[in-house]
């Protein structure tokens, strides 16, 4: 097993202990949010308890109220198998609203499950775990965001001589932290296996289905849209399933994170505007598994190519995002059948514009979307082209071609 490993949001949370009763940190299975929850040094002396054992998960059921009255600051994993506990800590913080109390984590958006969004409305604060960035991987977690700080100051940064492009196998190993630090030999295998847990556990304890088939067909076919405008009426219609269950699996993968929605950025004149989200899977290495990609060796076909890379850098900023830069908003721009770009990053009342290509150089096509979105959106900082090369170089005009591995670092 390898050390642990500070990660990007340890001081968000941390942070949030000190002014709140509630914490709720949340994320995909398997993104490590156990390890760290008990081995982050600033979390290390807090009571911990999983709700995984069994024990415990019968205890909290016969008497929530009793199981979180304690005085000491207490950490409860995967608290949504007990929902009857959320009520019991809403009435513990009604009656004494003190920071640091508990500390909340779960493999689901507890947000999105109903009845516990309005037992910790107002008193709790949520966080997602992804699964690891390039950040992460680097061990550059303590360094402040690069995007951040060219938002405040755009100009041509000094290359550093560690920027390394991604690479295919960087892509179909993913986030999480068994597959993308090697301590799995066989990477297959271990998704294989995720997948199985994710469909026989994990949803059935989110909702009641009965033939798990359906699901495992639009779980299939949503991995290979990756990166793309969400149709649910195609999507069900490829899976032949109806809309109305179409809509509760697509809602069950999100609880779960396993796929995310993107935001369209509609904050300009341009006509035409894209209002559909973009879907994509929550971990890279998942999606190329799920689709039948890669398996036996680090190849990865076009089109899904171009998607797959996409997902990878959607991975990285919103886990860069949500961890360092949570006053910042992640959207996508299209304007239909004429540009569209990939990603606008929006904070306060400026933004600026991210393009992604997997290629080591470019071309005046690829600029063509930021140059629209620059001229419908005189409040944007800089617009990016963000290429998987190693120079850093000014284009003119607020326009740049960055290598991702800057971008992303």
């Amino acid at each position: 097993m390898t050390s642990y490993r500070p990660r990007d949001i340890s001081s968000a949370v941390n942070d949030a202990l000190v002014d709140m009763p509630v914490v709720v940190l949340t994320g995909m299975r398997q993104t490590g949010k156990s390890t760290f929850l008990q081995k982050e040094p600033g979390l290390k002396r807090r009571r911990y308890i999983s709700l995984d054992d069994f024990a415990q998960l019968a205890a909290a059921g016969e008497d929530p109220d009793g199981f979180v009255a304690t005085d000491e600051p207490i950490t409860i994993d995967e608290a949504q198998k007990c929902p009857e506990i959320l009520g019991a800590i809403k009435r513990s913080v009604d009656r004494d609203r003190i920071p640091r109390r508990f500390l909340l984590s779960g493999s689901a958006n507890f947000s999105m499950l109903r009845g516990i969004s309005e037992s910790l409305a107002g008193r709790a604060v949520y966080f997602v775990l992804h699964p690891f960035t390039r950040r992460k991987m680097s061990g550059a977690t303590r360094r402040r965001p690069f995007l951040k700080t060219f938002f405040d100051s755009p100009r041509v940064p000094r290359t550093p001589e560690t920027v390394t492009p991604i690479k295919p196998d960087e892509i179909l190993s993913g986030g999480m932290p068994s597959v993308c630090l090697g301590e799995v030999r066989n990477r297959a295998l271990w998704f294989r296996g995720y997948e199985q847990t994710y469909l026989e556990r994990d949803i059935r304890e989110l909702s009641q289905i009965g033939d798990i088939i359906p699901f495992r067909n639009l779980l299939g076919l949503a991995a290979l849209r990756t990166g793309q405008l969400l149709s649910p009426s195609q999507l069900g219609r490829d899976a032949k399933l109806n809309a109305a269950t179409t809509s509760r699996y697509l809602s069950l993968l999100e609880i779960s994170y396993v796929v995310l929605r993107l935001s369209p950025y509609l904050r300009n004149r341009a006509s035409r505007l894209i209002k559909t989200p973009k879907l994509y899977l929550g971990d890279a290495g998942l999606a190329c598994h799920l689709a039948g990609v890669g398996v036996s060796g680090a190849v990865l076909p076009e089109p899904f190519k171009g998607s797959i890379f996409e997902t990878v850098v959607a991975q990285n900023l919103m886990g860069i995002l949500g961890a360092r830069w949570p006053e910042a908003r992640l959207h996508f721009w299209n304007v239909q059948g004429r540009h569209e770009v990939d990603f606008v990053i929006e904070a306060g009342r400026s933004c600026i514009a991210i393009e992604s290509i997997s290629g080591t150089r470019w071309t005046d096509r690829d600029l063509a979307g930021l140059r629209a979105f620059l001229s419908a959106t005189p409040h944007c900082q800089a617009a990016i082209l963000a290429y998987n090369g190693t120079e850093a170089v000014s284009l003119g005009g607020k326009l740049w071609a960055l290598p991702l591995g800057m971008v992303l670092s």
